[in-house]
C-alpha cells in the first residue's frame, strides 16, 4: 500500500485564551488536489503554517511519507519537498523576475538558471519575461513568479492559499490547467480558497475545519457551493435575495474628468474617469489590483488631497476640495481596502476604533466631551448585528482574524446610515457566511434610497452585487454598463487587457 505523502495525527496548537488547532488529523495522497476549509478563524492559516515550519505544533505527529518529522522551520520544510505559494507575494517589486527567483534558491549563474526558469515556466505554461521588473507586472504574472519559483524547488506537496483572488477569470483558467499537470505527474495540491465553485470544480478531496476543529471530510463534486458553505459555517446560508432595482434620479455621487497622480513610487495614476452613482442602484468596478483601484478610493476619500483635473460631488455638493471628515459630513462613508492602519488602528480598541469615523457623525460629542458609554453601546450593536468574533468591545483590532476585522469595519460603516457608501473588496478573505451577510446590508442600505460604490476583484462578487459594471484597467475606467447586458467573460478580458478599449468589449458583450 502507497502510504500518504502527508499526514497529520492529533495535531494541536494553543495560543493564549484561544485554541486555534484542536486534534486535528489530514491526510493528503500523491497526486492529489485537496482543499483546505474554513470561515475565518476556523485554524487554517495556523495548520498551514505548521505544515510549512512557520509555527511548532504544541501536540500531535506530522508524518511524511509514512515517517514521523519535525519540521523546524521553512527551510527543512522545503528540504523535505514541501513549497508554498502565499495569498500576499513576497516579491521585491524593484527587481527583475530572475533576479526573484535566484533570490530563493542557492547561488548560481544566472545565465543557466535564466534557461532552467524558461524550461520550467513554458513546460507548465507560465509564460514569464526574465529581465522584466515586478513592478511592470500584473497580478497574474507575479503569480506565475512566485509558483515557477516554487516549482524550481522541485516540490511534492505545494500549498496554495487564496490564489485565484487577484486574477481574472482566463488567468484562473491557465492556473487550473497548471494544476491537473502537476498532478498528472504525482505532485499533491493542497487548496486553500473561499471560492466554493472552483474548489468543486478542482478538489478532489476537502478537509473542512470550524472553530479550530476538523468537522468533516468530503468529495467536493458531491457538493453544492451552499452545502460547503453550511458545513464550514455549522447552519445555513441564505442565498442572496435579488433586490428589486429602484434606480432614483438623485445623484449621490458625481466624479467627472477625474485625473490623479499616484502618491506611490510604482503607483496608477488615474486618467479622465467619469461617473454617477445614483440613490437605489449599486455601481461595481472591477479591476485586477494595482489598476488605479487604490488612487480612486483615495481621489473619493480625500485623503491624499486635491485631484490634478475634474471634480467630485458627493449630494449636489462640490467636495473636491474637501477634507475627508467634510465628506462624511455630508452622508458619505467609507471601506478602503487596507484594513489596518487605513481603516482600523491595531492598537486602538474595537471601541476606540469605532469612535473615529462615528464619533462627529452619530453625535458622540457634546460640548468637547466624548460619550464613550453611547460609543460602547455603538460598538456593541456592531459586534452583534454583524456577528463579529471577538472577545470584547475592548478587545484591540489587532486581535481580531481578518474576516471579523472586515465584518467589524464595514458594520461600522453601514450602521451610520449613509446615503453613500464607497467600499473597496467588501468581502476580501471573508467565508462565504460573512460574505453574505455583508451584501445582504449593503442591499437593505440601497434599497432605504443610499447609493453604493463597490470596487472589487472578485467578479463573482461584482455579478452577483451591482446593478451596472465598469472596469478599470491602467488608471481609465469603461463606460458603466447594465450587469444585464454584459458577461463574466468580456469584463475577465477587459481586466486583463493591455491596452484600455474604452468600454469597447463591454460594449460589444
Amino acid at each position: 500500500m502507497i502510504p500518504a505523502l502527508l499526514e497529520l495525527r492529533g495535531i494541536q496548537k494553543i495560543f493564549p485564551g484561544c485554541i486555534a488547532n484542536d486534534d486535528i488529523d489530514l491526510t493528503i495522497a500523491p497526486g492529489e488536489i485537496h482543499a483546505l476549509l474554513g470561515e475565518n478563524g476556523a485554524g487554517k492559516s495556523t495548520l498551514v503554517k505548521m505544515i510549512y515550519g512557520v509555527l511548532r505544533p504544541d501536540q500531535g505527529e506530522i508524518l511524511w511519507r509514512g515517517k514521523s518529522v519535525q519540521i523546524d522551520n521553512p527551510a527543512s520544510a522545503r528540504a523535505l519537498g514541501i513549497g508554498m505559494v502565499f495569498q500576499h507575494f513576497s516579491l521585491f517589486e524593484s527587481m527583475t523576475t530572475l533576479e526573484n527567483v535566484a533570490l530563493a534558491l542557492p547561488a548560481q549563474n544566472l545565465d543557466l538558471l535564466r534557461a532552467q526558469l524558461e524550461k520550467t515556466a513554458n513546460e507548465y505554461g507560465l509564460k514569464l519575461h526574465p529581465d522584466r521588473y515586478v513592478y511592470d507586472l500584473s497580478m497574474g504574472e507575479r503569480q506565475r513568479i512566485e509558483i515557477v519559483r516554487c516549482l524550481l524547488q522541485d516540490p511534492k506537496l505545494i500549498i496554495l492559499d487564496e490564489p485565484t483572488s487577484v486574477l481574472t477569470p482566463q488567468e484562473s483558467d491557465v492556473l487550473f490547467e497548471t494544476l491537473r499537470k502537476l498532478v498528472s505527474e504525482g505532485r499533491s495540491i493542497l487548496y486553500i480558497s473561499h471560492k466554493l465553485e472552483e474548489v468543486r470544480a478542482l478538489c478532489g478531496q476537502a478537509t473542512i475545519l470550524r472553530g479550530g476543529k476538523r468537522v468533516d471530510n468530503c468529495v467536493p463534486a458531491k457538493e453544492t457551493a451552499q452545502s460547503l458553505a453550511e458545513k464550514m459555517i455549522g447552519r445555513r446560508v441564505e442565498p442572496l435575495q435579488n433586490r428589486e432595482t429602484s434606480i432614483l434620479n438623485q445623484k449621490r455621487l458625481i466624479v467627472s474628468d477625474l485625473s490623479k497622480h499616484s502618491d506611490e513610487l510604482h503607483g496608477t495614476d488615474i486618467q479622465d474617469v467619469t461617473f454617477t452613482v445614483h440613490a437605489g442602484e449599486i455601481l461595481g468596478i472591477a479591476g485586477i489590483a494595482g489598476n488605479g483601484q487604490t488612487e480612486l478610493m483615495a481621489a473619493l476619500t480625500g485623503e491624499t488631497g486635491p485631484p490634478q483635473s475634474g471634480s467630485i460631488e458627493i449630494e449636489t455638493q462640490d467636495v473636491t476640495a474637501m477634507t475627508p471628515m467634510d465628506r462624511r459630513q455630508l452622508g458619505a462613508v467609507f471601506v478602503p481596502e487596507e484594513r489596518i492602519g487605513q481603516a482600523a488602528v491595531s492598537n486602538l480598541s474595537l471601541v476606540q476604533n469605532s469612535f473615529l469615523t462615528a464619533g462627529k457623525r452619530m453625535g458622540f460629542v457634546s460640548a468637547g466631551i466624548i460619550d464613550w458609554s453611547a460609543v460602547g453601546a455603538y460598538t456593541g450593536h456592531i459586534l452583534d448585528r454583524f456577528d463579529v468574533r471577538a472577545t470584547g468591545q475592548n478587545a484591540l483590532a489587532s486581535s481580531l482574524s481578518g474576516g471579523n476585522l472586515q465584518k467589524f469595519i464595514v458594520g461600522r460603516e453601514i450602521l451610520q446610515a449613509p446615503q453613500l457608501i464607497v467600499v473597496s473588496q467588501p468581502t476580501w478573505g471573508v467565508d462565504a457566511g460573512a460574505a453574505a451577510a455583508i451584501h445582504e446590508q449593503i442591499q437593505e442600505l440601497v434599497a432605504n434610497g443610499a447609493g453604493a460604490l463597490v470596487i472589487s476583484q472578485d467578479l463573482d462578487e461584482i455579478f452577483s452585487l451591482c446593478d451596472r459594471i465598469a472596469v478599470i484597467s491602467q488608471g481609465r475606467l469603461s463606460t458603466p454598463r447594465p450587469a444585464a447586458e454584459i458577461t463574466t467573460e468580456a469584463v475577465g478580458l477587459l481586466m486583463g487587457a493591455s491596452n484600455h478599449a474604452s468600454g469597447d468589449v463591454l460594449a460589444n458583450a
